[in-house]
């Protein structure tokens, strides 16, 4: 089927449902110069996976804070929001989607304007504190002194995103699956479905009735078990494009 007529029936689908989200993995970033993790230009063909792990971020702080420091602040922290994090904003403006579950830990959907963004994974934005809890701003600390260190207490801070270790918060765990019950269309933007739980969030919408649109290049872990439009293509053409049509 011609790609315009699938775009076309995905446009008509969302317009008609009262209750769409999307669910996002590292694709939809790509396009603002973030590699994936996996993959052949994942980042763990270049980085050791050992340096998140949690009791080797608390065995030796300074090493794995080198490395979080090149891998998430040195390389990446210029990126910007792309057209698909954009066309996404836009459809929760206008009320076609009532939020999005992300993988990712960019802030990229923030940045981009959306406000109901469930981060299945943290944020690597902001610090925390293990000890008191305390949350910074990560461009509120100084990185060129390894470990950042907490303003109360002095313990080592540490990413707010998930670790090899830890489990994943309780309240964007929750409120992920009551929105995948909940939908009525499920955009899956860029996610190959190999991370769990995280993969389990279309899987349930899914078993709880919910259409289905994909948008990756190519075919995914989702693609044959769960999807009903495939729409081929890079994030941020297939969303603008789908925008375009929802007008």
């Amino acid at each position: 089927m011609p790609e315009n007529i699938l775009i076309k029936e995905a446009a008509v689908l969302i317009k008609k449902s009262d209750y769409n989200i999307a669910f996002t993995g590292a694709g939809i970033s790509v396009e603002s110069g973030i590699p994936p993790f996996r993959g052949e230009h994942g980042l763990w063909n270049k980085y050791d996976p050992h340096v998140l792990d949690l009791d080797y971020f608390f065995s030796d702080p300074v090493g794995c804070w080198i490395s979080i420091r090149e891998i998430f602040y040195d390389f990446f922290s210029e990126s910007k929001p792309n057209k698909a994090h954009l066309a996404l904003a836009e459809m929760e403006r206008r009320g076609m989607l009532k939020s999005i579950v992300t993988q990712n830990i960019d802030n990229l959907h923030f940045e981009a304007g959306n406000k109901t963004v469930y981060e299945f994974h943290g944020n690597s934005k902001k610090l925390k504190c293990p000890i008191c809890g305390k949350i910074i701003p990560v461009q509120e600390v100084d990185l060129k002194e390894l470990p950042p260190r907490c303003p109360d207490d002095n313990n080592v801070l540490k990413p707010d995103f998930i670790f090899f270790g830890e489990g994943i918060p309780p309240d964007a765990y929750e409120m992920s699956f009551i929105a995948a019950k909940k939908c009525k269309v499920c955009i899956i933007i860029g996610s190959t479905g190999e991370v769990v739980p995280a993969s389990y969030v279309p899987n349930t919408a899914k078993e709880f009735g919910a259409t289905i649109i994909e948008v990756n290049p190519e075919e995914s872990l989702f693609t044959k078990r769960i999807t009903d439009i495939h729409l081929k293509g890079k994030a941020g053409k297939v969303m603008s494009e789908l925008l375009r049509y929802l007008d």
